[in-house]
């Protein structure tokens, strides 16, 4: 079985920073990608960054220059640095992995809330 734990969510005024984390554990072969989503209610979940096993990286246009993601392969960890935050980018964040080998799959965190607000 194989688990996701997010952490590092919480509520930052507008122009301050936050890091979420997210550490997969469990009986694990290999990780490819690992990436954030987030989801506002009422709106479909988004891509956020993503981080592959190449160590190539993706970010949505609405975040690029402002969040970096980047990932332990020694931890199974990825993390997203956030600055420059703003209102919009209130949501709850989910991690997301993709396993392959045993108990290969699609697996996501608990998701974590990130409150952007003076």
């Amino acid at each position: 079985q194989v688990q996701l734990v997010e952490s590092g969510g919480g509520l930052v005024q507008p122009g301050g920073s936050l890091t979420l984390s997210c550490a997969a554990s469990g009986s694990i072969s290999s990780i490819t990608t690992m990436a954030w989503y987030r989801q506002d209610p009422g709106k479909e979940r988004e891509l956020v960054a993503g981080v592959s096993t190449g160590r190539s990286t993706t970010y949505a246009d609405s975040v690029k220059g402002r969040f970096t993601i980047s990932r332990d392969y020694n931890k199974n960890t990825v993390y997203l640095q956030m600055n420059n935050l703003k209102p919009e980018d209130t949501a709850v964040y989910y991690c997301h992995a993709v396993i392959w080998g045993l108990n290969s799959g699609h697996y996501w965190g608990q998701g974590t809330q990130v409150t952007v607000s003076s």
